[in-house]
């Protein structure tokens, strides 16, 4: 009788010593990082001002992971130089015109065709709530430079069989025409826009961008972005926006500081 006492009390000590050593097992936590979809394909356009002008552009992107996204990038632009002034004389000739606005000074209206490959990396999680995150864009390739000669109209006087004449002549800037082209007396106007284009010249050279971006919009998939940064276009030779002069002088290079707004869709 007694063995099976102890053999009754051995078992009691080792099952409650079992259920007091047993884990507490708690369910896992989900934990959801709202990171959204991930798709593979990017296109956006873009608009950008800098203290040079402005441009429009198109982008081709394949996005490598949640935060990193490469392209290839075609952009068109118009550039100015800081120097150039919008005047008008306001005096009439006797060909019951008036005279129109005219830049001083100005040789070329200049375009620029940058195309390139670039990233932009996302430094953030998008906020849950509000869907904003920030980034940053690196970008470098080539760049074309298209020069197209700026006519004036200049105002000639002569004589003729003892009579005077005056003349109106639309011409662009040469050397040979250079003290009329920049005697401010001698400009009645400025020629029509539709002057020069079949006197293209070509300048290449090559282009890079910095930028810092915020994107808007949480697991959307359309691109939402606002950039600012700084941009950099290097050429082959100088590039005469305006007549060279002894205070005037131009130059190979452009530097601007840009702002930019993309909008695109995402796809898979």
């Amino acid at each position: 009788m007694m063995r099976w006492w102890m053999i009754i009390g051995m078992f009691l000590i080792v099952a409650l010593k079992d259920v007091s050593g047993q884990k507490s097992f708690q369910p896992k936590q989900v934990t959801n990082d709202w990171k959204g979809i991930i798709y593979r394909n990017e296109v956006t356009g873009k608009a950008t001002l800098h203290n040079n002008g402005f441009s429009i552009a198109y982008n081709s992107g394949k996005i490598r992971t949640y935060y990193k996204t490469t392209y290839y990038h075609l952009e068109l632009g118009y550039m100015t130089d800081p120097r150039e002034q919008k005047q008008n004389r306001n005096i009439p000739i006797s060909f019951n015109r008036v005279s129109q606005s005219f830049k001083f000074g100005k040789q070329n209206y200049f375009y620029n065709i940058r195309a390139g490959k670039g990233s932009k990396v996302l430094l953030t999680d998008k906020a849950k709530r509000q869907g904003v995150s920030i980034g940053y864009n690196i970008e470098g390739g080539a760049s074309l430079g298209i020069l197209r000669p700026y006519y004036l109209e200049l105002v000639y006087n002569y004589e003729l069989d003892g009579r005077y004449y005056t003349e109106l002549r639309t011409e662009r800037y040469t050397p040979e025409n250079a003290d009329k082209f920049l005697d401010f007396n001698s400009v009645f106007s400025g020629a029509t826009t539709s002057k020069g284009w079949s006197e293209l010249s070509f300048v290449p050279g090559i282009q890079s961008k910095l930028g810092l971006f915020v994107s808007i919009g949480s697991m959307d998939e359309y691109t939402k972005n606002i950039e600012v940064g700084v941009m950099g276009d290097l050429f082959i030779r100088k590039v005469p926006i305006m007549v060279e002069t002894p205070s005037i002088s131009a130059k190979p290079y452009f530097i601007k500081f840009y702002l930019t707004f993309e909008i695109g869709k995402k796809s898979n």
